[in-house]
């Protein structure tokens, strides 16, 4: 198959933007989005300022990099938008996501629940005669993995965050 013949490849970004705190902003960042036919995998939005002036907002979302960069650039037109960052390709970044993960079960099942909590580094936050509730922050797929092996032991329900992610080092989206 020759270069000509073959699919853009598609990856996985996290963009971090930085935005004015106030009402509808989201709205136009999720209208953008829904607007153009791109995907959103993980949204997540709090107030990082101590006068909550601004807001951080970090979208997952996935394509070619052509769309990436379409993405990117039509967050920058938006008002009140003070910067965008794709954090996949401006160098080192942490990526977390916070889970809970309800485990409804009876005798071994239980411990073996608890046995891999504890290799997980998962946090018992509420436990029951028959549940645990288990509190989880790490990386997506470290999540993932962690719920497929809670299946087979009872798994009732999951609640999850959504990405959130920073650049390591000396960089900051604030400058």
């Amino acid at each position: 198959m020759s270069d000509l013949n073959r699919a853009p490849l598609q990856r996985t970004a996290t963009i971090a933007v930085l935005v004015e705190n106030e009402a509808g902003v989201l709205a136009r960042v999720i209208g953008l989005f829904s607007g153009r036919g791109y995907n959103i995998e993980s949204l997540t939005v709090a107030p990082v300022d101590d006068g909550k002036r601004l807001s951080r907002i970090t979208v997952v979302t996935s394509g070619t990099d052509m769309v990436i960069e379409q993405i990117k650039a039509q967050l920058d037109r938006l008002v009140p938008v003070h910067r965008v960052a794709d954090l996949t390709l401006e160098g080192p970044h942490l990526t977390r996501e916070l889970a809970l993960i309800k485990v409804v079960g009876h005798g071994e099942h239980r411990m073996e629940a608890l046995r891999l909590a504890d290799a997980f580094r998962a946090r018992v936050v509420d436990a029951t005669i028959e549940s645990f509730v288990f509190e989880m922050t790490g990386a997506a797929e470290k999540i993932d993995a962690f719920i497929e092996l809670m299946r087979p032991l009872g798994l009732a329900e999951v609640s999850r965050t959504g990405a959130v992610g920073i650049a390591r080092g000396t960089r900051s989206l604030a400058t």
